[in-house]
């Protein structure tokens, strides 16, 4: 049986890795909290200290795409999430991995140029 070296090892983001993940502010994922009724993050101890686990990073970058990168209302893309739930997810996929291709590409440019 291999290894899997690409498996992700931590359980848990603080608000503040969850916030720089997404150049959010730590008040924006806390309404959000209170907005998206799926979006509830594990709390603990007595300062109810926020602990996201990746289905709710998941739950974030689909509301992020909504939201921040297509500019819906929060009223919007509730609605979108509940109608359309499978196709605002494959959406999400599918920016996402073009952002990493435009990412990777302008890299690959830049080492071919300075090849010149």
């Amino acid at each position: 049986m291999a290894l899997n070296l690409n498996k992700n090892l931590k359980l848990y983001y603080s608000i503040r890795e969850v916030s720089e993940m997404f150049g959010l502010n730590e008040s924006t994922l806390r309404y959000w909290e209170t907005e998206f009724p799926y979006l509830k993050p594990k709390t603990s101890g007595p300062a109810k200290v926020r602990q996201y686990t990746e289905k709710d990073i998941e739950q974030i970058r689909l509301i992020h795409n909504l939201v921040k990168v297509r500019g819906f209302k929060l009223a919007a893309a509730k609605k979108i999430i509940d109608n359309n739930r499978n196709g605002a997810d494959r959406t999400a996929d599918m920016i996402e991995r073009l952002t990493n291709i435009r990412v990777e590409l302008q890299a690959l440019k830049r080492e071919l140029d300075g090849l010149q």
